[in-house]
């Protein structure tokens, strides 16, 4: 399909499309798909009230009505699907099935949220005073500011919004200014579930797009209690101090400098898929990509040569086209960072295999091949995230040893370990263990699943998104107590005789 056609199988009108000062263009091929309006920041505190009075409104809706509008945002991603997840590989550069599973995480916690619709458990507490009963309850907390990535456009708005939705706190979504054009064929669908919800309030999903003042505008208003901002290290050290500056709830993803331990028992053949993928799945543009590879010494030589191998087979090309498994980094900037980390990768010792431009037989866009660097240590340049497809390899003696190098950097998003040695893997997952907020075994450190609860330790943020109890985090806490008895004795014996 053209470009065109993409678009307006989304559902795209000439009037998104033009307008703005904004410029779209898509990494696939440089081409300028759009100059979209940005919002005037003078709007946003009208926005942001609008936002708090459907609060008001949808507060007192109940959670399993509320569940309702997911259950429906979810069979209209059904229906879209396809359409949708051709417009990520077309803005984001994602190949064809990523694109697509994209969608379908988008689809899959909109199941988990209808569910947990009828399941926002509260306690009931047992009181030291006799005819008192204590419970604990959650509630609505307000209107929810998400600021998303390039990487995941869509996905992390539907994590925040699914949950947000059902736990009665509307949604202000900012969108990178790299892929506005998914976010509006979002709202597009989204704006067909609330017209067959039918009474959802005005003003319960809104969409702003622009650049930092936007963002600057929810980060600061104390009407915004939740601001969930998926992005860099640097942006979360702004953006955290200053929503809890005004007494508001961060919900941080950033930084991942993911690691996996393969010890001598590992099954290298499963340790080499999951390496790979891991390494250059989305050109190494995820926050749980694989970035340094920590191999025992009795294995790494063998374990390197086939990496070597498996890498100069991977297809690296247009990612709308089948058999490609490596598209475009998102822009130009993003393939220069690379290629000068890897420079400074080889001052340090490092012995680099791959990591060049591709220009032949591709679009003109940031094609490169992936990077194997083999490292003597953990230098300085290991320890940073660089958003793209390289792959450090280290060598270790000690299982401990091991752990100590995976733990020592800034971030603590994924890990993983590839053993059939169980105390290996025991301990890999113990409090002397990984320190990261994902730890797997005998599976790579991307590719979560929405039933967990996402998110990491460190620089990282300490935020969590999607499953298990993440949805507290959009939601307040409430103890109460009533005393049904005739008379009011006091907590720990106090007696106050008056």
């Amino acid at each position: 399909m053209t470009h065109s056609a993409i678009l307006a199988a989304a559902g795209l009108t000439p009037a998104d499309l033009s307008g703005g000062t904004l410029a779209v263009r898509s990494p696939i091929d440089g081409a300028e798909l759009a100059l979209v309006r940005e919002t005037d920041p003078a709007a946003m505190p009208a926005i942001i009230a609008r936002a708090q009075t459907a609060f008001h409104a949808w507060r007192e809706v109940p959670a399993p009505r509320r569940g309702e509008l997911v259950r429906l945002l979810g069979e209209e991603l059904r229906a879209a699907k396809t359409e949708l997840g051709a417009l990520v590989t077309l803005e984001v550069g994602k190949i064809t099935s990523e694109g697509l599973g994209e969608v379908q995480e988008m689809i899959d916690i909109c199941d988990f949220a209808v569910g947990l619709s009828r399941q926002l458990y509260g306690l009931t507490i047992a009181s030291e005073r006799p005819g008192h009963r204590m419970a604990e309850t959650w509630l609505p907390m307000g209107p929810v500011g998400v600021i998303s990535a390039f990487n995941f456009p869509v996905a992390v708005w539907s994590w925040n919004a699914a949950l947000a939705l059902v736990c009665g706190d509307p949604v202000i979504w900012k969108p990178s200014e790299k892929t506005p054009l998914t976010a509006i064929a979002t709202m597009k669908i989204m704006d067909r579930a609330l017209a067959r919800f039918g009474d959802a309030p005005d003003g319960l999903c809104q969409l702003v797009i622009g650049g930092p003042e936007i963002g600057a505008a929810l980060v600061a208003s104390k009407a915004v209690p939740i601001l969930s901002a998926t992005g860099s290290t640097r942006m979360g050290g702004v953006v955290g101090p200053q929503v809890m500056a005004r007494w508001g709830r961060p919900i941080l993803e950033l930084g991942g400098n993911n690691a996996m331990i393969v010890a001598p028992s590992a099954d290298l053949d499963m340790a080499v898929r999951a390496i790979v993928f891991g390494a250059v799945g989305t050109a190494g543009q995820r926050c749980t990509s694989l970035r340094r590879l920590i191999a025992h010494h009795s294995i790494r030589a063998d374990l390197v040569a086939r990496l070597v191998k498996a890498y100069a087979s991977l297809p690296v090309g247009d990612p709308r086209k089948a058999g490609t498994l490596i598209g475009p980094l998102v822009d130009t900037a993003a393939r220069d960072r690379m290629l000068a980390q890897i420079a400074k990768a080889k001052a340090e010792g490092g012995i680099v295999h791959g990591g060049t431009p591709v220009t032949a037989d591709v679009p003109q866009g940031a094609y490169v091949t992936p990077a194997l660097v083999e490292m003597p240590v953990q230098t300085e340049t290991v320890r940073e995230e660089t958003f793209a497809p390289i792959l450090y390899v280290m060598g270790y003696d000690s299982l401990n040893e091991a752990i100590a190098i995976q733990n020592d950097v800034p971030q603590g998003l994924s890990s993983c370990i590839f053993t059939l040695n169980l105390r290996e893997a025991e301990t890999f997952l113990s409090a002397a263990g990984s320190d990261c907020g994902i730890a797997n075994v005998n599976i790579g450190p991307s590719g979560a699943e929405i039933g967990g609860a996402f998110g990491g330790e460190k620089e990282t943020g300490g935020g969590r998104e999607s499953g298990s109890d993440a949805w507290k985090a959009y939601m307040r806490r409430q103890t109460s107590t009533v005393n049904y008895s005739a008379k009011l004795p006091l907590a720990q014996g106090v007696r106050f005789d008056v």
